[in-house]
């Protein structure tokens, strides 16, 4: 909007509190949701198989990776309201890509659409960071997660029906609509920026590896990526794998989809971990998650195409556990990030989605050279495992 305009007539930029993002990240994940589940099934029929994907998956999440270190030099002095636009715009764009139905479409569709979701979850992190207080974020987190439900329940099996129903443009089609209605509650909303920030509002400019170097000197931020990364391997590989399990075993694509709405219903248990952090703590939520969330990982991958309904029952009782790291998960960086360096230090911690998708489709792609599809979930335990160890060990305990 011009500046010149008089200020009588410009909206006034609101603050906002936990419901405010809370309906906004509803509308957001409904427009990531109606492809989650897609992407993966349309890249099996045009590859054909699912060690192909995984090369796919892998070469994407290396591109996403060296861009999203990059986002604020390429944003440059871009304000945050207008980055956010930019970040559905490439989800628009991606769909587009994915309505083609070819291999250079497929590859270019889950590239943008990719990195439409860092730049839109990066701009409102920094947003959530300016008007919701370190001392709400046990309340707050849970019940963001907790609104998103329904999207989430909604949108995998809507996504997975339209693309069976009406071909590849079905769900493209219902993605562009809901990243419309996007942009205009994000509009209508009109946040506020924080006017402490230098400069205000804006996504900075700065040297990516410079601010690598940085974060990685403060084991807090360390041990929170780690507790990041952790839970979205077992979000990725459930997304990615777990429908091409059952389409292996023979269950069909609509009932993958299924799954995944069946799995996201859970989400509606996120605030009640919030609730046990706060008499308990997060260190002992996160920490009983990442167990429970490897055991159910490993029984899945030995029930495997031999045992399918074993494995969605597993999968489901691990997606439980998930969505406790989803409640509270983040917090211990929301908690340990310095206000100065948020900005900064934001576009480094978010990788952990790229290299959740980049460092188990390598490790998958050469096993399932040798190795059944369900071994991928047995892997992923071993890892969850680790971190589960890590993270009771070093959380602090006043956390």
């Amino acid at each position: 909007m011009p500046s010149d305009l008089p200020s009588s007539i410009l909206p006034m930029p609101r603050r906002a509190g936990a419901y405010t993002f809370a309906a906004l990240f509803s509308v957001e994940s409904l427009v990531r949701a109606l492809n989650s589940t897609v992407v993966s099934l349309q890249a099996y029929d045009i590859l054909g198989a699912a060690q192909k994907v995984s090369v796919l998956s892998t070469a994407v999440s290396v591109t996403v990776l060296l861009t999203t270190l990059m986002l604020p030099h390429l944003l440059g002095r871009m304000r945050r309201r207008w980055a956010y636009t930019f970040g559905a715009c490439l989800m628009i764009a991606a769909s587009l890509a994915l309505a083609s139905h070819v291999v250079a479409g497929q590859a270019a569709g889950m590239l943008l659409r990719n990195l439409g979701a860092a730049v839109m979850n990066i701009t409102l992190s920094l947003y959530i960071m300016d008007h919701i207080r370190r001392t709400d974020l046990a309340r707050s987190e849970p019940l963001r997660l907790s609104l998103s439900t329904f999207s989430w329940m909604t949108g995998p099996a809507l996504g997975v029906w339209l693309y069976v129903s009406f071909g590849p443009w079905g769900p493209q089609l219902a993605a562009i609509a809901a990243t419309a209605v996007l942009l205009l509650l994000f509009w209508y909303l009109r946040l506020s920026d924080n006017v402490n920030a230098l400069p205000p509002g804006n996504l900075e400019d700065f040297n990516a590896l410079r601010n690598l170097r940085r974060f990685l000197a403060q084991p807090r931020l360390r041990l929170a990526w780690l507790i990041a990364f952790g839970r979205s391997c077992f979000w990725s590989t459930f997304f990615i794998y777990g429908p091409l399990l059952l389409v292996e075993a023979g269950l069909g694509k609509t009932l993958g989809g299924l799954m995944i709405s069946a799995s996201q219903a859970l989400l509606l248990t996120a605030w009640l971990s919030g609730r046990i952090a706060r008499r308990h703590g997060v260190r002992v939520v996160i920490a009983c998650a990442f167990g429970l969330c490897a055991a159910a990982a490993m029984f899945a991958g030995i029930a495997g195409t031999a045992a399918p309904y074993v494995a969605i029952a597993c999968l489901l009782m691990g997606s439980v556990a998930a969505s406790a790291l989803d409640g509270v998960g983040g917090i211990p960086f929301l908690r340990a990030v310095r206000h100065r360096e948020r900005q900064h230090m934001t576009a480094v911690y978010r990788t952990y989605i790229d290299f959740s998708e980049l460092i188990p489709g390598f490790v998958f792609a050469f096993a399932l050279l040798w190795l059944p599809i369900g071994m991928v979930f047995v892997i992923l335990s071993l890892g969850l495992f680790v971190i589960g160890w890590i993270s009771w060990r070093h959380l602090p305990k006043s956390l």
